[in-house]
């Protein structure tokens, strides 16, 4: 579902995100699909596979972020693992 302020997905960011969605979750290792988080609205290029545990989850990322902290995993760090394993 899309907010009714965000805009529409390109084909290219589309495309991008349909490739995130097929990856392990960044955090956990969790197997895919995964959801894909955007550090900020529209981001697209910049988001990150998550499970539902450790994106929306209690103690996910839009909960207490436990899942985040016990991993000492920050968004940033999110953001650098999931370019390094497209590359790799």
């Amino acid at each position: 579902m899309r907010s009714k302020n965000k805009p529409a997905q390109t084909k290219a960011e589309a495309a991008h995100a349909a490739r995130l969605a097929e990856q392990p979750c960044v955090v956990c290792d969790a197997p895919g699909p995964s959801e894909v988080h955007e550090p900020e609205q529209g981001l697209w290029f910049a988001s990150m596979p998550l499970c539902y545990a450790c994106h929306r989850g209690p103690e996910g990322w839009r909960g207490t972020r436990l899942r985040w902290s016990l991993r000492k995993m920050t968004e940033l760090k999110a953001i650098n693992k999931t370019v390094e394993s497209t590359y790799a």
